[in-house]
C-alpha cells in the first residue's frame, strides 16, 4: 500500500483510538451510560483537546498563518451564509428520506446542548478537531502530489480532476461514517463534500472551521432558545403544509446558491489550478 493510503488510515485509526481511550476513562470515572449528558460532554471536550494536541504536535495537520494573513474576511462572511443556507435543505432531505435520529439520541442531544459546557464541546472544540483530522490531515494527504516536503503549501495540491473528486469524496465518507448513525452519516457526508471543496480551493482549514462552527452553533441556539423545536420535523414547523415547507427550502437555497457562487469566485485557487 502506498504512503498516500497508509497515512490517512493512520490518521483515522489515531482519531478513533483517542475516542475509545477517552470513552474507557470516562466510564471508569463517571460509571456512565451512553445517555449521560455530562459524561458525553466531558468526553467530547477531552477527546477534542487530545486530538488537537496530537495532530498539531506531530504536524499531521500543518498550520500556516499565510491564509489568515491574506485577510479572507469576504470568504469568511460568505462561508457563514453558506452554512446558514444548508440547514433547512439538509433537514428537508433527511426528513423525506426517512432519516431521523432515534428518540433517545434526540433527547441526549438536547441535554448536551443545555449542558453548561455543551457549547464549548460541540460549538468550538469539535469543529476544530474534526477539521484538523478530516481536512487538515486526511484530505491534505489524499490531495498530495507526492512531495515529501509539503508543509501545507497549496502549490502541491492537485487541480480539480477525477483524483481530486475521489479524495474529497473519501474524506467526506470517512467524516460521515465517524458520526456513527445513518442520519448523521448522510448529513455529515454532504457537508463533508462542501468542506472538502473549500479546503481544496484554499489549502486552509479556516473556512471549514467557520462553516462547522456556524452549523453547530445554529443547532445550539435552536436548542437553547426554542427547545420545543429541537426534535420537530420541518414539515411540523410548517403546520403540515408541504407548500410552505418548500417555500422555506427555496428561501434557504436563495442564500445557499449565491454564497456558493461567491465562494467559487472569491476563494483562491491552488497555484497549479
Amino acid at each position: 500500500m502506498s504512503k498516500k493510503i497508509l497515512e490517512p488510515l493512520l490518521y483515522i485509526i489515531v482519531f478513533l483510538v483517542v475516542q475509545v481511550f477517552v470513552e474507557i476513562i470516562a466510564r471508569l470515572v463517571f460509571h456512565s451510560t451512553d445517555t449521560d449528558a455530562t459524561a458525553t460532554v466531558v468526553k467530547a471536550i477531552a477527546s477534542s483537546i487530545i486530538t488537537i494536541a496530537v495532530f498539531a504536535w506531530l504536524r499531521w495537520s500543518p498550520f500556516s498563518r499565510s491564509y489568515l494573513q491574506s485577510r479572507p474576511w469576504d470568504v469568511v462572511l460568505w462561508t457563514v451564509l453558506l452554512a446558514m443556507g444548508t440547514v433547512l435543505p439538509s433537514a428537508f432531505l433527511q426528513e423525506h428520506l426517512g432519516m431521523e435520529l432515534p428518540p433517545e439520541y434526540e433527547q441526549l442531544f438536547i441535554r448536551i446542548m443545555n449542558h453548561p459546557l455543551g457549547y464549548l464541546a460541540v460549538g468550538i472544540l469539535v469543529p476544530v478537531a474534526e477539521e484538523m483530522v478530516f481536512r487538515g490531515a486526511i484530505l491534505r494527504t489524499l490531495l498530495h502530489n507526492g512531495n515529501d516536503n509539503d508543509n501545507g503549501n497549496r502549490s502541491t495540491v492537485q487541480p480539480f480532476n477525477r483524483s481530486t473528486f475521489l479524495a474529497i469524496l473519501v474524506s467526506a465518507l470517512l467524516f460521515g461514517a465517524c458520526h456513527g448513525n445513518l442520519p448523521q452519516f448522510f448529513h455529515a457526508t454532504l457537508i463533508g463534500l462542501l468542506l472538502g471543496w473549500m479546503y481544496w480551493r484554499t489549502g486552509s482549514i479556516v473556512p471549514g472551521i467557520v462553516f462547522h462552527w456556524v452549523n453547530n452553533t445554529i443547532a445550539y441556539v435552536v436548542s437553547r432558545l426554542m427547545p420545543g423545536l429541537t426534535d420537530a420535523d420541518l414539515i411540523d414547523l410548517c403546520g403540515g403544509d408541504l407548500r410552505r415547507e418548500l417555500l422555506y427550502v427555496a428561501f434557504s437555497l436563495c442564500i445557499f446558491l449565491p454564497a456558493l457562487f461567491q465562494l467559487h469566485h472569491r476563494m483562491k485557487r491552488s497555484a497549479v489550478d
